[in-house]
């Protein structure tokens, strides 16, 4: 994951390179970064569902185990 600022360097570098694109080329890139979103989407749509299924078969855990088991990968991670 990018930092705050290093995300803001590429949105600016990205607006450089837009404003001196072609009206086709920024027609072609939108096209893109929207197919890009659907596929995001469907992906996300994809997990949601097996998330219900995943719980639908199994049940659900409680709170309290969730934040052991995260507790627990913290140690590990530190070790």
């Amino acid at each position: 994951m990018k930092t705050e600022h290093e995300r803001q360097e590429i949105i600016n570098a990205i607006n450089v390179l837009l404003h001196q694109a072609y009206d086709s080329t920024l027609d072609e890139i939108y096209a893109l970064l929207e197919k890009i979103e659907d596929q995001e989407d469907e992906e996300d749509l994809k997990t949601v569902k097996e998330a219900r299924e995943e719980i639908r078969l199994h049940g659900t855990f409680s709170w309290e185990k969730i934040k052991k088991e995260i507790a627990e990968e913290r140690k590990q991670d530190v070790a």
